[in-house]
This record gives structure tokens, sequence and C-alpha cells, in this order.
């Protein structure tokens, strides 16, 4: 009967105790790609400053996508691809690899060789806001 007791008592103990999940995020997230909208240039913009970051939370749609709390833990990649006749976003994320001093991220641009008339009405500005859950510094390649 003494043993009993503390055996079951370690067992209660044990079985109370609380078990804390760990959430793993995504290295990045793609929050938003839209077909017009963007600059008239091409151009990629890093955000790593949360007074920058903060702008992006004036858009309607990054406002409900954007915590808090990532402004001090993430960074953010705005990839504009400039003016273009075509009809879908022609600027894609192959791949982002997390090395041991910072953030690769692999961009293709499908962009064919003829620059469009910025007169022309059919004209679209696509852009893509990727965010990186990491402060490493980000090199795009």
């Amino acid at each position: 009967m003494r043993k009993a007791i503390p055996a079951l008592l370690v067992l209660f103990l044990v079985s109370c105790s609380s078990k804390k999940e760990v959430v793993v995020k995504p290295l990045y997230e793609v929050l938003t790609t839209n077909n017009d909208g963007g600059a008239n240039i091409k151009f990629y913009e890093i955000l790593t400053e949360p007074k920058e970051i903060m702008m992006l939370l004036g858009d309607e749609t990054l406002r409900k996508k954007i915590k808090s709390e990532d402004t001090n833990n993430s960074s953010f990649i705005i990839l504009n691809a400039g003016p273009t006749k075509e009809s879908y976003n022609r600027i894609k994320v192959e791949r982002v690899v997390e090395t041991d001093t910072n953030i690769e991220v692999y961009v293709k641009d499908t962009q064919k060789s003829t620059e469009p008339n910025l007169a022309d009405d059919s004209i679209v500005f696509p852009y893509t806001i990727i965010k990186i859950n990491s402060k490493k510094p980000i090199v795009i390649k």
C-alpha cells in the first residue's frame, strides 16, 4: 500500500502536466497576388523595418493577413512586375531556401521580350507580396 500511493501520485502528476504543441510556420507565405494595381516599373522591395511593414496594413486585404507580431518577427517582399499586356502575373516564386546566414528567394519572371506601350488601355501592373517568417537578410536570385 505504501508503494502504491507514491506510484499513483506520480501517475496523477504526469497525466496532469500540460503539453505544449510547437507550431511550425512555413518559411514563406504568398499573401497576395494581384494582376493589376502595381507600379509602372519593375522592382523588388524588401521590407524589414516595422515602420516599413506598417504601410502594408493600409491595404484592406493584407490587414487581415498580417498580425502585429509579424512586424517584429517577419520580413516582407514586394515583387512588382511592371507593365504588361499579359493577363496573368508573370512573376513567380520558385522556391525559398534558408541558409545559415540569409534567406534566398528564387524568382522567375516570364515576361516576353517586347515591352508594352504604356498608352495602351489593356496594360496591367501585376504584383505579389510575400511574407518571410524570418528576420535574416534576404537575397533575391
